[in-house]
Order: C-alpha cells, then structure tokens, then sequence
C-alpha cells in the first residue's frame, strides 16, 4: 500500500536528532517559553523574513490571536467583514467568526484553486477591515492586485500560512507578504510538530506585543493582565522538533517539487485535471486533482494499493455550523469541492512510488 502521507517514515528521518532534543528538554526541567521556543521563534521569523515570530498552540490560534489583537487594538471591531476565499479550510472562517468578525466569501479562480483576485474589490464593503488570503495547497495566494486592492481601501492583509511553509513569492516568503500570518504546524504539514502547534509572524511591533500577551492568558508580566486572554502557547517539545525540521525544510521541499512535476508532465489523461505548471514555488502540502469522477477514481486508485484524501468534501458554506448559508451559491467552490483528490506527493516517497501513481492515473 502507498500511503497518502507516511508520517512515521518521514519522522523517522530526524529520529537521532529528536530523541536528542526531546531528551535536552526533559534535562532542562523548562517546558513552556523556555529557551527552545526562543530559538525557534528567533529562526523561523529569520527563516520566515519577518522581525516577530510568536509561538502558539495551533494554525487555527494563529490566525485567531491575529484578528483579536486588532480588535483589542481598536483596528477592527465586531461586526467588521474580513474576506477570504470560499473554498478554503473551515479553520479559517472560524477564526474570523470566533472574533466577532463577519467573513465574506469570495470564489476562487479554477486554474489556481486561490482566491480570484478579479472578484475582491466588488466584495469590499464600508465594513471591509481586512483580506485574508490562504496559500491553499502550498501555492501563493497573493498577487500584485490583491496588495494594491489593500493599499486602496487601507485593509490589514492576513496570510493564512498553514499550508506554504517555504513557498515563495519572488524573493520573499508567504508569511512575510501581508501585515500578520498564522502558521499551523499540526503534524502533516510540510513543517509539522508531532503534535498541535503554531505561530504567528509579523513586522509589526505593537501586534505581536499584543498577540505575545493574549496567547499568555493576556499578560505581558506575570500575574499582570492587559486582555481577557487565552492560553495559546507552544511547548517546548514541539519548538525543538520544529526547529530540527526547520533546517531540512528546503531541502523537503524540493523533493516534494520534484514529484509534482513529474505528475504534471507525465499525467495526460483528459479525464483529469492537473494543476498547472507555472508556478515553480509551490511546496506541494497538498498534490490536487480535479476529476469529475473523483469518487470513481479514489475507488480505482485504493483497489491498485494507493491511499488518497479528499481536501475538502464539503465546502465551508454547506457546513451546519454555518447553516445561515446554506442556501448560498459558490459554484465554482461548489466544483472544487465535488472533484478534487489529493494524491500522495512528499518526501518519503520512492521513485517507484511516484511511477506506480502516475500509470495507474494514465490508465484510469
């Protein structure tokens, strides 16, 4: 069986180093904001390009650290509309919704699966505070329009980063292109913790003041509190994994990049849509297929030995949780969702692996 992501392989590749540093931290007697998360918030905001990186306890804290903090700042206010794409994770629209924010759905753009930066401004209302852009699948989000909109209407761009760790955008990294970025370091990721982490990055000073504070019950000095906060951190475990993977994050990466093209220019079959090759940075988290037969085809590939997921088979708007907008019409998200399959892309995979999926794709 091919697996969709074999985690324990690919851990297994950094296991001399993660019982070393595991071992350094049970040694230490220090097991929350201790030195180990300072390194590594100093080298991922360094890896990141960023002056501010805050450690916390998952993406989806990230992101909600990023949209309180402006509301504690006065920048947003409940009620306020932030926009972020139809077809996203529902993490990020509960982050929005979590803060009294007010999420409005934007379609994406079928080629690239982000956000359609054509659809934006006609979206933006007198309540528009801020566009949140997710780099869905490990590719870039943003494009030129997206920050010239934001700098017409004065809106904070946030990243949702959970996704890209590593993805470029000419000579900057996804994390560093907005105002703020969440960053989800949960286990599958392409920089995955072994367990639930996060951070937040950032330039701006005040902000990660403010965010540094929340996701510490909202104290600045102990027993000093400034906001009604939260306990959001991340502990000193996962800080000295996360900065171990840190180093061999590129390198990663590129295996990952490696595959994917292979899959874009050896897959031909009409009846699959591969994503389009134009964006060398992409860093591949997720290896998306569109199939109008998808279901057909996740049959066919687990009967020849192969394991695949499906990102997302309900899109945000046809969730109860959200049933207010149910009646809703996102077509082209409505799409992606009824045809998309991911196929396993990621480092631990053989050649052979690699040549198996793109046959049994082809004969599909």
């Amino acid at each position: 069986m091919i697996k969709y992501l074999d985690l324990k392989a690919i851990n297994e590749l950094h296991d001399k180093e993660f019982r070393a540093a595991v071992n350094s931290v049970m040694d230490s007697g220090w097991y929350l904001k201790g030195e180990a998360t300072k390194k590594f918030e100093m080298h991922f905001a360094e890896y990141i390009g960023t002056k501010y990186a805050i450690g916390c306890a998952s993406g989806l804290d990230a992101l909600k650290l990023i949209l309180r903090a402006y509301v504690e700042m006065g920048v947003m206010q409940k009620g306020d509309e932030v926009i972020v794409p139809a077809n996203t994770y529902i993490a990020s629209i509960l982050a929005i919704t979590a803060c009294g924010l007010t999420p409005i759905l934007v379609e994406p753009d079928i080629y690239t699966l982000q956000i359609d930066d054509a659809k934006i401004e006609s979206a933006i209302t007198p309540k528009t505070k801020a566009v949140m852009i997710v780099h869905l699948y490990g590719r870039c989000a943003f494009t030129p329009q997206i920050g010239d909109i934001c700098n017409k209407y004065g809106l904070k761009l946030i990243e949702d980063n959970a996704q890209a760790h590593g993805c470029l955008y000419g000579e900057k990294r996804t994390g560093s292109l907005g105002d703020a970025a969440g960053h989800s370091f949960y286990p599958g990721k392409n920089l995955g913790a072994l367990g639930d982490a996060g951070a937040v990055t950032t330039n701006d000073e005040v902000l990660a003041r403010a965010i540094s504070s929340l996701g510490n019950y909202g104290s600045s000095k102990k027993y000093v509190f400034d906001y009604q906060g939260y306990n959001s951190r991340i502990d000193e475990i996962q800080a000295a994994i996360l900065d171990i993977k840190l180093k061999y994050l590129d390198k990663e990466n590129a295996r990952r990049k490696e595959i994917a093209s292979l899959y874009i220019n050896k897959v031909k079959n009409p009846k699959i849509l591969i994503p389009n090759s134009d964006d060398r940075d992409c860093v591949w988290h997720i290896f998306p297929v569109l199939c109008a037969h998808r279901d057909e085809l996740q049959k066919y590939l687990l009967e020849h030995g192969v394991e695949t997921q499906i990102h997302y088979p309900i899109p945000p708007h046809k969730q109860k949780c959200y049933s207010e907008w149910s009646k809703l019409s996102f077509p082209i998200t409505e799409q992606i969702h009824a045809q998309e399959l991911s196929i396993p892309c990621n480092q631990a995979m053989t050649q052979k692996e690699v040549d198996t999926i793109i046959n049994l794709l082809n004969q599909f």
